[in-house]
């Protein structure tokens, strides 16, 4: 079968690092252009400033990846899907609800394929982790996830603008695991949210939650952007059963008691594109809102409370 010529749109960091790379070793997909407004071509394709110009110059091409920030993507998004183009977009999705369920709507009425991504759901380990935890059930949750903003966002200033999310940018992608494997469904009860007084986004992140269960399991999170020791992205759970599974390494490693069980490398992006090829071939879109309205909750309910400046 031949590959489908696809574009991204948004050549920062995470196309670079992940998107590039993993189309141009895709069995299913043919880069054949992207989109930047600051000109960042790839090994010689075409290079257009807009969407618009790419669409006008290169109607061919009838699949996009949305790797913009978020505060763009519902545009861009939008605007893909009313040139009739099946659109996959990265996380987090947009900037608020309300946008999303309009993308949702406008790809249903216009017959297009939408998938929006997690690339943390993509792992085995946390396929494992929901099964055990669907069998033995829940009695007490915490996340913690704290990682540098330098590392990940050198200098990129959109992170820490309304709509940029902040910690909480990462932070979702914690969220995308938790909504997936929990056995029931999990609300925010309460959050306290540190912004760097010279910035309009958190820093660090707070979360209690509850849930209808009658046993009350005790569940927390905690987002960290200033962590410079390493990557500390972790899911620890105690089962009613009284196991201790654990998530580490952003859903790569599952242990249990202490000993590792599964452990793997970072093939998510791989196995969301191939997950792409094959909703195209069935003609569906696959958009789950959990964690962004988990999310969002997080900031209708968060106190605020100011830290110290952030400085690059």
């Amino acid at each position: 079968m031949a590959k489908r010529k696809i574009a991204v749109i948004g050549v920062g960091k995470i196309a670079q690092d992940q998107h590039l790379p993993v189309i141009e070793a895709s069995e299913h997909f043919e880069l054949a252009a992207t989109v930047s407004t600051r000109g960042v071509s790839h090994r010689g394709l075409p290079v257009f400033r807009t969407p618009g110009e790419l669409y006008a110059a290169r109607p061919e091409i009838d699949l996009v990846s949305v790797c913009t920030p978020p505060g763009v993507r519902h545009a861009y998004v939008r605007e893909a899907l009313e040139a009739g183009k099946d659109v996959m977009m990265e996380k987090p999705p947009t900037t608020t609800i309300c946008e999303l369920d309009d993308l949702i709507a406008r790809a249903e009425t216009s017959g297009r394929v939408l998938y929006q991504t997690w690339h943390s759901q993509y792992n085995a380990a946390v396929d494992r982790a929901k099964a055990m935890l669907s069998a033995e059930g829940v009695a007490a949750a915490r996340i913690d996830w704290r990682e540098s903003v330098r590392k990940w966002h050198p200098g990129q200033d959109w992170v820490w603008e309304p709509g940029g999310f902040g910690v909480c940018d990462p932070g979702i992608n914690a969220f995308s695991i938790f909504t997936k494997v929990m056995p029931f469904p999990v609300f925010v009860a309460r959050a306290k949210l540190t912004f760097p007084a010279n910035r309009q986004t958190p820093v660090d992140v707070e979360i209690g939650f509850k849930s209808g269960e009658a046993h009350q399991p005790k569940l927390s999170a905690g987002f960290n952007w200033l962590e410079e020791s390493g990557e500390i992205w972790t899911i620890r759970f105690e089962t009613l059963a009284g196991n201790e599974i654990k998530l580490e390494g952003g859903g790569r490693r599952l242990l249990v008691n202490g000993a590792t069980v599964l452990e793997h490398g970072d093939d998510e992006y791989a196995a969301m594109y191939a997950h792409f090829a094959r909703l195209l071939e069935q003609r569906q879109s696959d958009v789950d809102a959990a964690p962004l309205r988990l999310m969002a909750d997080v900031f209708l309910l968060g106190a605020r409370e100011n830290g110290p400046a952030f400085e690059w």
